[in-house]
C-alpha cells in the first residue's frame, strides 16, 4: 500500500558527509511526521532525527549541529544531511513515516518503515 524507499548509503572516511533521501510512494493522502532512526550492532534502534508535516525538527543529542533533516512535502520524501561522520555513526539507518489515509470517511494514519540503508564511517 505504502512503501519507503531509501538510498544515499555507504562507506565514507570520518570526517566526511553522506545524503540519506527516503521518497514514499503509493496510496498517500497526507505524510505526516516523517524522521529517520539508526541501530548499530548489539544495539537498539535509536532516533536520529525527525520533522513535522510543517517543519518542526528534533535531534539526538550524539548529532545535533552535524546532522541536517529536511523534507520536500511536495515529493513525500525526507532526507538527512550527514556532516563530519565519525565512526560511532556507523549503523543502518531506517526511515519512518507517519502517513493518512482515508477509508471512506474515515480518515487514519499508520506508521511505515524503509528497508533500511547501511552507513559505515571507517576512522
Amino acid at each position: 500500500q505504502v512503501q519507503l524507499v531509501e538510498s544515499g548509503g555507504g562507506l565514507v572516511q570520518a570526517g566526511g558527509s553522506l545524503r540519506l533521501s527516503c521518497a514514499a510512494s503509493g496510496s498517500i493522502f497526507s505524510t505526516n511526521a516523517m524522521g529517520w532512526y539508526r541501530q548499530a550492532p548489539g544495539k537498539q534502534r535509536e532516533l536520529v532525527a525527525a520533522i513535522t508535516s510543517g517543519g518542526r525538527t528534533n535531534y539526538a543529542d550524539s548529532v545535533k549541529g552535524r546532522f541536517t533533516i529536511s523534507r520536500d512535502n511536495a515529493k513525500n520524501t525526507v532526507y538527512l544531511q550527514m556532516n563530519s561522520l565519525k565512526p560511532e555513526d556507523t549503523a543502518v539507518y531506517y526511515c519512518n513515516a507517519d502517513i493518512g489515509h482515508y477509508s471512506g470517511s474515515y480518515y487514519y494514519s499508520h506508521d511505515y518503515w524503509g528497508q533500511g540503508t547501511q552507513v559505515t564511517v571507517s576512522s
